[in-house]
């Protein structure tokens, strides 16, 4: 099992002329065997993208996530989206810029949607995941409730994220969804697989931190993106229970809904 953040673009002297190449392309669709979320569809469904991050040996490079606006000034995501030089994870004020785009369906367009800078991080201790505080409150846009009941075997779940449609891909600039049906659920996971549009339906490289929310026009979010088999495929995917971190966020996001 991998964690979804891994597929680091390594910035030196080097990679430059390869990475020319990468940004005159077309930006890969996100989700394995997902499909393209419409204007207004996920509107608290967040993309965020780390820059300069250095290494333990000196080396820099970008990286990105998908997250989930959980309150004006708080997002959730994977917790090991937020690390320090040796990937442990890291809590605090982030040592390299975090960024974090919303309430657009593609972040091509830097006009569009809102912009926001990751200011704070909190771990949970249960789980892959973290909340963080955003530079300024977010107006316009509700944010997911979070569950707090056991999720159900057989549930079906929507999930929306940023990353790549295989797992050598890179992260995408449009906004992809699918369904997925939970599996398993254990004691700090909630585990799934594929639904609709296909079975092999599946998160990719960047997604982690991706919200899974229940259908219907109120979503509530039931977990994020957290880790899985090479992608696409129809194994089991592990992603962090909201649930049973409910508690625990009550204490630490002060303007939670």
């Amino acid at each position: 099992m991998r964690a979804r953040r891994l597929l680091f673009r390594v910035v030196s002297t080097l990679a430059a002329v390869a990475t020319v190449g990468v940004l005159g392309a077309a930006p890969a669709a996100g989700i394995a065997k997902g499909v393209a979320a419409e204007e207004g569809q996920f509107p608290f469904a967040m993309q965020l993208r780390f820059d300069d991050i250095t290494r333990s040996d000196g080396t820099v490079y970008d990286s990105a996530c998908s997250g989930v606006l959980i309150s004006p000034t708080w997002i959730m995501t994977a917790g090991h989206c937020f690390h320090d030089g040796d990937r442990n994870r890291s809590n605090g004020v982030p040592a390299y810029t975090a960024v974090a785009r919303l309430g657009t369906t593609n972040t091509a367009d830097p006009a569009t949607g809102v912009t926001r800078s990751v200011v704070w991080v909190e771990q949970s201790g249960s789980n892959d995941i973290a909340v963080a505080r955003l530079d300024e409150p977010v107006d316009g846009i509700t944010p997911v409730p979070l569950n707090r009941t056991k999720p159900a075997k057989g549930q079906v779940l929507s999930f929306a994220g940023w990353g790549a449609t295989t797992s050598s891909g890179s992260w995408s600039d449009q906004l992809y969804w699918g369904q997925v049906k939970v599996s398993t659920v254990k004691a700090a996971t909630v585990l799934v697989k594929g639904h609709w549009p296909a079975p092999d339906t599946s998160a990719c490289p960047y997604d982690s931190g991706a919200p899974y929310v229940t259908e219907g026009s109120s979503p509530v979010l039931v977990s994020v993106e957290s880790s899985g088999p090479a992608c696409p495929h129809r194994l089991q995917e592990t992603t962090a229970r909201v649930d049973v971190v409910a508690g625990w966020v009550d204490t630490v996001v002060d303007d939670l809904a």
